[in-house]
């Protein structure tokens, strides 16, 4: 894997993001962040983009930076 990305890396990613990217900035696996996704109980907002699933980039920085709301 690839170093982490910095915070203010992911500010200047795109408004959304691919899940894999996300779980690299969460220091998480790839597999990991999509079975929470499956689950419902995912860190961060998702939205549905074909079969697959793109992450909010605001929602990450939101998680990243530490912030308590909980993700809808």
């Amino acid at each position: 894997m690839a170093d982490q990305p910095t915070l203010d890396d992911v500010r200047g990613w795109p408004a959304t993001v691919a899940v894999s990217r996300a779980a690299q900035a969460l220091g998480c696996s790839k597999s990991h962040l999509h079975e929470r996704i499956k689950r419902g109980d995912s860190p961060v907002r998702t939205i549905p983009f074909g079969s697959r699933h793109v992450v909010i980039t605001a929602d990450l920085l939101r998680v990243l930076s530490g912030e308590s709301q909980q993700a809808a």
